[in-house]
């Protein structure tokens, strides 16, 4: 049998985590607020349906929890803290992996000699500009290679 005054504490708990007030709360679990308040005082005990509405708008309410105190509120906070738990094992057992040169020497923020760009410009797909340059143009400071990869190589002109 229903401890009525235990499950009236355990109401107030999940009012609580809600943020609920006690007629927001019977408008959520579609009873009425005069019989959520006549529970709440104590004139009456709660009936199966009341509890069976509850457990299907919160799902996080555990049958056991509310009826007799057993098991957690929310449910899946049992669930939670083993993972939380097994994850910070994890981590803890884990060392960093340290960067490799290679990895650092592939900076997009890295210079770069310019040996590398006139390898990369005698690609294939490169088509060599018109030599016609006028020479009112302005001097060229510059030429940046944005590669789909997400990587750019600059080449600064001698």
């Amino acid at each position: 049998m229903v401890n009525t005054e235990d499950f009236i504490k355990r109401l107030e708990i999940i009012l609580d985590y809600y943020s609920l007030n006690a007629s927001g709360f019977a408008d959520k679990i579609g009873v009425q607020r005069s019989s959520l308040s006549h529970l709440l005082s104590g004139r009456n005990k709660p009936s199966l349906d009341f509890i069976l509405k509850i457990l299907d708008v919160f799902p996080d309410v555990d049958l056991y929890w509310i009826l007799n105190g057993k098991g957690s509120f929310p449910k899946n906070l049992e669930t939670i803290d083993s993972r939380e738990s097994i994850f910070e094992e994890e981590v803890k057992t884990k060392t960093p992996t340290p960067i490799s040169e290679a990895v650092i020497a592939n900076n997009l923020f890295s210079e770069i000699n310019n040996n590398e760009i006139v390898k990369s410009v005698e690609s294939p797909n490169y088509r060599s500009p018109d030599n016609n340059i006028d020479s009112n143009s302005p001097e060229l400071e510059k030429i940046v290679f944005f590669y789909k990869n997400g990587t750019f190589k600059t080449y600064t002109p001698n």
